[in-house]
């Protein structure tokens, strides 16, 4: 199980990872100030016991102006962190890899909050209070209604409008309130969705979808909400219309990255769609069926909360994923993770740096940390001058194809 394998290298070779020292990057400010306003709400949102609020403090202090410190809890993964992370430990917060920092500090929260442990916090979601709020009948559901109600009729547009529900889904991440970011809670969802994405390569990922070899799809969630109920209103089209046989959803084995999906959110999400009024009643139903069919299946593995990247994938991960005819990889830290969150050009070629990948994927994700690639050369330089936070704030997609060829 927990391991770390060797990496799989592209056909160009990796700058520099990303890091938390870099003075004003969007990865420093992540630990400077992004990450305690985490903590905090964390503790606001949940009752927890004396000695978890005591763990919870130490951890902020730690994070704050401590070192980092190793994992001391009792744990099947405990091995595999402290290996993975031992360059850093003992080191500031503030001077290490941004990834492997981010995906450390989640695990350090489950730790703190006792989630591995016996007793009354045992397997208990500390993100349970921000993943349901997204699911009050007003939230996700009634935006999900809204954008079925608009659907094209027409196929071809059909699977391309849900296609983009599901990209600009992504700007609805509770470890980062775009909206906020950018001023309004309108931006969520732009009048003309195309305006904003940088690569669309949808004609591509359509094209693939309506070819009658591609027959099994597999889905990398990200975010709960209304992230997944967008992924999931994709998911019916695909089913329901008999363009592929099997969808496998691959979601988290425990919290990570705040709402970041779990099977028991994708079941939780099904249950509240169920009790929804229509259209989101039917697909609730819809939904189960295909489960209870085995055309629908919901996976996880271990990989997909820890600090490796896509090219560092398990013999098993990497053989379940070739099996795919298409591989859907939704959000920012799987953007991140595909790239090894290093310090890209702009105009480095999506394919190339991608070509280690074991099945043909799109990446849909809406920008929220400073790499990309797959850009025409000057267009990065344009649009700092034109917003120079376009790297960060969420208002910016892509949808980027490699189709391996």
């Amino acid at each position: 199980m927990f391991h770390i394998p060797a990496t799989t290298i592209s056909s160009l070779k990796h700058p520099g990872p990303l890091m938390t020292s870099e003075p004003g990057s969007f990865a420093h400010n992540t630990f400077k100030v992004r990450v305690p306003r985490i903590l905090d709400e964390i503790v606001e949102l949940n009752r927890f016991p004396s000695e978890v609020l005591s763990a919870m403090r130490s951890l902020r202090n730690e994070i704050m102006s401590g070192h980092i410190n190793p994992i001391t809890e009792q744990a099947i993964d405990q091995m595999f962190w402290n290996t993975a992370s031992e360059p850093w430990i003992g080191k500031s917060w503030l001077e290490a890899p941004w990834y492997w920092a981010e995906s450390y500090f989640y695990r350090r929260v489950l730790e703190a909050c006792h989630y591995f442990q016996p007793g009354e916090r045992y397997l208990i979601d500390p993100y349970t209070p921000q993943k349901m709020s997204e699911l009050a009948p007003d939230a996700a559901p009634h935006t999900l209604a809204i954008k079925l109600t608009a659907l094209p009729q027409e196929q071809p547009a059909r699977i391309t409008a849900l296609l983009h529900n599901s990209l600009w889904g992504n700007r609805t991440d509770l470890s980062y309130n775009v909206a906020n970011t950018l001023g309004t809670a309108g931006v969520m969802w732009d009048a003309e969705p195309s305006a904003n994405l940088l690569v669309d390569d949808s004609a591509i990922v359509l094209d693939k979808l309506l070819s009658p070899a591609c027959r099994q799809v597999t889905v990398i969630t990200d975010n709960a909400g209304t992230e997944l109920l967008m992924d999931l209103a994709l998911v019916d089209e695909l089913l329901s219309c008999g363009l592929v046989e099997r969808v496998e959803m691959v979601l988290k084995e425990q919290p990570f990255f705040v709402s970041d999906a779990m099977v028991s959110d994708m079941r939780s999400t099904i249950a509240v769609m169920q009790k929804s009024p229509e259209p989101l009643h039917s697909l609730g139903m819809r939904l189960e069926h295909y489960i209870d069919a085995g055309r629908l299946v919901l996976t996880s593995h271990w990989f997909f909360t820890t600090c490796l990247f896509y090219a560092q994938m398990p013999p098993d991960l990497r053989a379940s994923l070739g099996r795919a005819n298409l591989v859907i990889l939704k959000g920012d830290a799987n953007y991140r993770r595909l790239l090894s969150d290093a310090c890209w050009l702009p105009a480095t070629s999506f394919a190339k740096a991608t070509d280690y990948f074991p099945a043909p994927f799109v990446a849909l994700r809406t920008l929220k940390a400073e790499i990309i690639v797959g850009l025409p050369e000057g267009a990065a330089e344009r649009l700092t001058q034109q917003d120079p936070d376009w790297r960060v704030n969420g208002r910016r997609g892509v949808i980027q194809m490699n189709t391996l060829e």
